[in-house]
């Protein structure tokens, strides 16, 4: 019976003009339990010190463990780690018959595994077993890199929730590994002392995947995954998701709001993270964004739930305009700042250059650089989301894992210079600039020993050099008598890790610093000054 309401829908799909199309498709939310969340949430709004309003809204307070955490990580994992290939956008990727990178992902997975309308991304979903999963391994390796809070993805692009969604039979509750991942993750995040939170990446949804008549993502069977079978997404111009795709309607936003509340009332994420799609363009104010009235209902909801159950108000994360800046906390994804922003910020990346999630080809970084991007962050008043992408059956890469213990091995002797620390009167000294673009960080030059960055903390200032001098003698001119920023004297100057007494000098010119012949790290060296 369900395929014979079904077939008539689609003809009616295919022969209509793209309006009627999209108001057969849309004639109701996909889950009937949309409709009762909707109503929970708008008799809940008004329970609370925040109304959904922006002026109202602004009034938020970030919390103080967070400016102090300084670094957690991220985790990019879900179906698309069964292809392992290209990235975390393979579900994407794999409908687009075009040239460049989109076109070969196509072609590889027609030669891998089939024609798109026997073998759709769905199919990879009974492959996604996450058997070897084990959620206290996975929260032990992160305590251990030196992080303070841990943000899985909830849900990604594909539509695939990781945990028991109550809005789609298509979860990992219910397929696949048939276990609620996001829950047994905090558990295991909070158990190691960690603060808990979740990424929604779920607006992008809306236009994520690319139809065809001959795929299977047109089948409305299949929409509890891929989504509607709108018009414009048959239409070859769709690819260019940042051009003239139509914003999310109602039906949609409503089944996001449900959704994303969901995560609050199940979770109690001490901090949310959103992508893109809540914001399409990055220019756009935020109080013209079409998503605005939901995302304000959201963080009214999300605010207000906190303040009932926490003692803080917890933390949304939002890209480019979407939110005013004193509302949420603004996230950069793989870019920095060029200077101190004094409302607190966040940067988001990878141990991997290539991608989010797991591939067989990863490009890595190296534990020196994202040692030395944590100090830059920090020391401009912000704070590092650092992603890994563990593999389909739940394990973490090798690689991954060393560079997480590498990093934790630096915290470990420099902590003090990260964690609980401020911005001081300037990030530092030095010629080398990053990238502050969206998505730039590819720009990036190395950090040179003449790039220092500092932070402070009550009487005393860590100056980090960024490279070891090949002299052995550290330069930093911020610090020189008579200067703006330090026009008092320099009682001590110790180097974290070594207990070598240090030789130094103060002239109109620079302090100038010996340091000794062994380094007490493998880079990003601390000076502690009083």
């Amino acid at each position: 019976m369900k395929q014979l309401v079904i077939f008539p829908l689609l003809l009616l799909f295919v022969c209509f003009s793209p309006a009627k199309a999209q108001d057969v498709v849309s004639a109701k939310p996909l889950s009937p339990a949309v409709a009762p969340k909707l109503a929970a949430i708008e008799k809940a709004l008004p329970q609370g010190p925040f109304k959904p309003e922006w002026d109202s809204l602004s009034e938020y307070e970030i919390p103080q463990w967070y400016k102090d955490a300084k670094l957690g990580i991220f985790i990019h994992w879900g179906v698309y780690a069964v292809p392992a290939y290209g990235s975390e956008w393979y579900p994407r990727n794999m409908y687009i018959n075009k040239e460049g990178w989109a076109g070969k992902v196509f072609r590889h997975h027609k030669e891998t595994y089939g024609d798109l309308s026997r073998f759709g991304y769905k199919d990879f979903i009974p492959m996604f077993k996450a058997e070897k999963f084990d959620a206290a391994a996975w929260s032990k390796l992160f305590k251990d890199s030196g992080a303070r809070y841990v943000v899985p993805v909830a849900e990604h692009h594909d539509g695939f929730p990781m945990y028991d969604c109550s809005f789609t039979e298509w979860d990992a509750s219910e397929m696949g590994p048939k276990r609620d991942l996001i829950a047994e993750l905090e558990k295991a995040i909070r158990a190691e002392g960690m603060k808990f939170g979740v990424s929604s990446h779920r607006a992008f949804n809306w236009s994520y995947y690319l139809r065809s008549k001959d795929y299977d993502n047109a089948d409305l069977k299949y929409a509890g995954l891929y989504g509607r079978p709108l018009p414009f997404l048959f239409r070859e111009e769709a690819v260019n998701y940042k051009g003239s795709n139509p914003t999310q309607d109602d039906t949609f936003k409503d089944d996001w709001l449900a959704r994303t509340c969901e995560l609050v009332d199940k979770y109690n994420p001490d901090l949310i993270w959103f992508d893109f799609g809540i914001a399409m363009k990055q220019d756009l104010p935020y109080d013209q964004n079409p998503f605005a009235p939901h995302l304000k209902k959201f963080a009214a909801y999300y605010y207000n739930q906190r303040a009932k159950h926490s003692d803080d108000f917890g933390i949304i994360n939002y890209k480019w305009n979407a939110f005013p800046e004193k509302a949420a906390v603004l996230d950069k994804e793989r870019s920095k700042m060029a200077e101190i922003r004094k409302p607190f910020w966040q940067t988001d990346t990878a141990v991997s250059s290539s991608s989010w999630g797991y591939t067989k080809d990863q490009q890595y970084k190296t534990p020196d650089r994202l040692v030395d991007d944590l100090v830059d962050i920090v020391s401009k008043n912000g704070c590092l989301l650092l992603n890994v992408g563990p593999r389909a059956d739940g394990t973490i890469p090798d690689e991954d894992q060393a560079i997480l213990k590498a990093i934790g091995g630096w915290l470990k002797i420099n902590g003090e210079s990260i964690y609980d620390t401020t911005y001081w009167k300037t990030f530092g000294e030095g010629p080398t600039a990053v990238s502050t673009g969206h998505v730039s960080e590819n720009k990036d030059k190395p950090f040179t020993s003449e790039d220092v960055r500092f932070t402070a903390k009550d009487d005393v200032v860590y100056a980090t050099l960024l490279a070891w001098p090949e002299t052995g003698t550290a330069v930093i001119r911020t610090l020189r008598a008579g200067a703006e920023d330090w026009p008092g004297e320099i009682e001590s100057i110790e180097l974290l890790g070594s207990d070598q007494k240090l030789t130094w000098t103060r002239t109109n010119e620079a302090v100038t610093v010996e340091l000794p012949s062994e380094k007490p790290c493998d880079f990003a060296y601390v000076l502690k000054i009083r």
